[in-house]
């Protein structure tokens, strides 16, 4: 492949192409790069050659133009893994799209290779893209908002995964700005064949991928714990997701009761519920003892890039989780500090009423609907005056938290507390 460099900004855009490929070098569903020349005129880079053509082709000559749920799950889960990749490098791919998925051979089992990382970029931890890219057919609402980050990877891929299930684009109409207002506005049909033959489980996929508001969407990891494409996967494929880490990073930030609420709110949850963070789990607990050590927690945090947390902090991270002070985390503390909260209510709303009102009665002795700082003290064991917590809680400042304010403090957070460092960014990796 070859480039004629015409402006500064041509070779710019190249030279963070190729150190994208460089970081992304040894993944199974990632195009090779082999090496990068430069001579006066063009830029050249050398990859692997991919001889079994684009996944748009592959979809165009299925009958009816679309796969079986089984066919579809393997190709989705291949893209799962380059999203997940990317995000624990600091990485959004940007343009996800079956033009931009390659099959390395014609066999009908070739695996799956991503290409063209053109648009994709670096983000800073914390930061947001301001810029509208990719096609419109596969963009996110939040891109389209000028506040994306690596959840916009994930919402195309749920385009992706309804197009290979159905046959046709969830969004459509005649022209970008129709297709961008269909984006912000619609919700998918499922009601349309070939939907009704569908498996539920494929559905609940598409439509936990397709959420709206990037917070409550499944991140790509999570979506590779989801039972429809984990179908004959192997659990220990799974890799460390981003917010997950971003969750314990921002756990030792909360004041003292959102902890205590967060660690009730978690002994409520089922098997079915906790599926993900299990496989969180076992990717952390890398000895497989059923704890994470210091260590564990150490390799785990280091593996989102971006950041670069001293390991003082590492301490100060497990400190927190660990609330029964072995100096080891248990999964029971692990989901304490790792829940997602904003999906609880955006994918099931009753569960959550249900989930958070059972949380909010285990502090509530004498079941009055009122928390009460005595009620409050003889819960969390805390010494000393109550108040400070009750006063960030308590909005309505009648002395007592209600469920609505437990449920607030639950959902939102708190930051009145010792603070983790800001990460150190990927300097030497940043757009400038």
């Amino acid at each position: 492949m070859s480039w004629q460099m015409v402006l500064p900004i041509a070779v710019e855009d190249v030279k963070r192409e190729v150190k994208i490929l460089q970081e992304l070098t040894g993944h199974e569903n990632v195009v090779q790069f082999y090496n990068a020349f430069e001579d006066d005129s063009y830029v050249y880079i050398v990859m692997e050659l991919c001889e079994g053509g684009e996944l748009l082709d592959r979809i165009l000559a299925k009958k009816d133009s679309r796969y079986t749920e089984k066919d579809a799950a393997v190709v989705v889960r291949q893209m799962l893994k380059v999203a997940a990749e990317c995000h624990l490098h600091g990485l959004v791919h940007r343009d996800m799209k079956p033009e931009n998925f390659l099959f390395k051979s014609t066999g009908a089992d070739s695996p799956l290779k991503a290409t063209d990382f053109g648009l994709s970029d670096f983000i800073q931890p914390g930061k947001k893209f301001q810029d509208i890219v990719g096609s419109a057919y596969y963009v996110a609402p939040e891109v389209l908002k000028r506040k994306s980050g690596p959840e916009s990877d994930v919402w195309s891929i749920g385009v992706i995964t309804y197009i290979l299930l159905c046959g046709r684009r969830p969004f459509w109409d005649k022209t970008e700005d129709g297709i961008f207002k269909e984006v912000l506005r619609k919700k998918p049909d499922f009601r349309r064949k070939p939907w009704l033959s569908i498996s539920n489980s494929a559905k609940d996929f598409v439509k936990k991928l397709l959420v709206k508001d990037p917070r409550a969407r499944l991140t790509a990891a999570q979506a590779l714990s989801h039972p429809w494409v984990r179908e004959g996967g192997d659990a220990s494929e799974i890799p460390v997701d981003i917010s997950v880490l971003s969750n314990m990073r921002q756990f030792v930030k909360y004041n003292r009761l959102k902890q205590f609420a967060l660690r009730a709110l978690a002994s409520t949850l089922d098997e079915e519920e906790l599926a993900d963070l299990k496989d969180q789990f076992a990717a952390i607990d890398v000895d497989k003892n059923g704890s994470i050590s210091l260590e564990e927690m150490r390799q785990a945090l280091a593996k989102d890039l971006p950041w670069k947390l001293k390991d003082s902090r590492v301490l100060e991270i497990l400190q927190a989780i660990d609330s029964n002070t072995d100096g080891l985390v248990d999964f029971t503390e692990f989901v304490a500090a790792t829940l997602h909260v904003d999906q609880m209510e955006e994918h099931d709303s009753e569960k959550w009423h249900e989930r958070s009102r059972a949380a909010f009665e285990k502090f509530d002795i004498d079941k009055d609907g009122f928390i009460t700082p005595e009620e409050l003290r003889l819960h969390t064991g805390l010494r000393g005056s109550i108040d400070p917590l009750l006063e960030e809680t308590d909005i309505d400042k009648d002395g007592k938290i209600s469920l609505l304010e437990f449920r607030r403090l639950l959902k939102t957070a708190s930051i009145r507390s010792r603070s983790v460092a800001s990460p150190t960014a990927h300097q030497s990796s940043q757009k400038k």
